[in-house]
């Protein structure tokens, strides 16, 4: 009798060890909101992750609203990541339908905030959502990234680590790169002129003055007034080029330019990945950057 139950005992233990292992070994599921965002959540969690992904590129996330099958989906997750500083309108909705037990990530929240200006010139309390046009900060990000997947699977703590190491060290070959490649442009023509604030993070690591047509997002539409400022500024500074954005409407950019004689450069990506050559953050990036040195030079 004793030796049964002792076999008994022995088995009941070896079934939950077995249910925990097997529970370990499930990859953490993550919810992505951001096409940024769901670059780093495969590079720091490799085959240990299931990542879906809603928005996908060349969509403008200060439009997108999320489907009913896509809330299903990030209901079930083990973690939500959101680029955040306000870029998502549907925050509030997501928080009621996920509920308690699915950890939400805003990512861009806990990056330093650079503010938009108004048409007055005056700072507004608005946060520049677009942070990952800074190298530097997608390596907060990346770091950011790291720490949540290894709080929720501290078992899997050293394979997130050295992933996120060797991420990040392309990254910062990506940021030695731009910075050679914008060295080529005289500091006098870095003058950014663009279709919507979405470059602050851009302008600041790589020491540009921005100039936008539009607000934060691509709907806010230009007064007379701004539009007049612009076309001044652009005369004056001598502007070789002014840049469309992968979700804006360049009607007025073609304005500017015909009333200015710049020329009007290739479209950027503003709001995100992009396609094609352009469908990673690297990919995104070296097409921004040599899109913008090869019109102003």
């Amino acid at each position: 009798m004793r030796f049964t139950m002792a076999v008994f005992a022995l088995q009941a233990v070896g079934l939950g060890m077995f249910s925990f292992s097997t529970l370990a070994q499930e990859p953490l599921k993550v919810s992505s909101f951001s096409t940024v965002l769901t670059e780093i959540a495969e590079q720091v969690g490799g085959a240990k992750v299931q990542v879906s992904s809603h928005v996908a590129p060349g969509v403008d996330p200060h439009e997108y609203e999320p489907k009913p099958g896509v809330l299903k989906v990030a209901s079930s997750a083990d973690v939500v990541l959101l680029s955040a500083k306000h870029l998502e309108g549907f925050v509030g909705k997501l928080q009621q339908v996920v509920g308690p037990n699915v950890h939400m990530l805003a990512v861009g929240d806990r990056i330093p905030s650079l503010l938009i200006k108004t048409e007055a010139g005056t700072l507004e309390r608005v946060d520049d959502p677009h942070w990952w046009h800074s190298v530097e900060n997608m390596q907060k990000a990346v770091r950011i990234v790291r720490d949540e997947f290894s709080k929720l699977r501290p078992e899997s703590r050293s394979y997130y680590e050295a992933n996120a190491q060797k991420y990040g060290k392309e990254l910062g070959e990506l940021k030695e790169w731009a910075l050679g490649k914008v060295a080529e442009l005289p500091r006098d023509r870095r003058k950014l002129v663009t279709s919507h604030e979405a470059f602050q993070y851009f302008a600041k690591e790589y020491g540009f003055t921005i100039y936008s047509v539009e607000g934060l997002t691509p709907s806010d539409q230009p007064s007379s007034r701004k539009v007049a400022e612009l076309l001044s500024i652009i005369r004056a500074q001598k502007v070789k080029a002014v840049f469309s954005q992968d979700s804006a409407n360049p009607k007025v950019l073609k304005q500017i330019t015909a009333e200015t004689g710049a020329i009007l450069g290739p479209s950027l990506w503003a709001d995100g990945l992009g396609t094609g050559d352009a469908g990673t953050y690297s990919g995104m990036f070296r097409h921004n950057v040599n899109a913008i040195v090869g019109g102003l030079k």
